[in-house]
């Protein structure tokens, strides 16, 4: 199956936190919280003005971004786990 973000919208893939922390203590799966950061899979052609011109996204595919904790809807594809959220709920890009 394949899902193409409509507007303003991305399709986003969470990157695994460390379960380490510098002092070496290994942190359990059920205690870690869910990753705020994410890689951008599929982007939207952008969001339409009023006058029906067309805002171009400042992410791209590939982009590694930062997200608020409870941004964006989770779906699964393909048994894999993803995000779709809007490029507003995006906090910044990771370079």
């Amino acid at each position: 199956m394949r899902v193409r973000p409509l507007q303003d919208r991305v399709l986003v893939e969470r990157l695994e936190e460390e379960t380490k922390t510098a002092g070496g203590i290994i942190i359990p799966d059920n205690h870690t919280e869910k990753p705020a950061r994410g890689k951008v899979i599929k982007a939207g052609t952008g969001k339409r003005r009023e006058d029906g011109t067309l805002w171009p996204l400042d992410v791209k595919e590939g982009d590694r971004i930062l997200f608020g904790k409870y941004s964006g809807t989770e779906v699964k594809v393909d048994g894999k786990e993803y995000l779709i959220m809007k490029e507003d709920d995006i906090l910044g890009v990771i370079e």
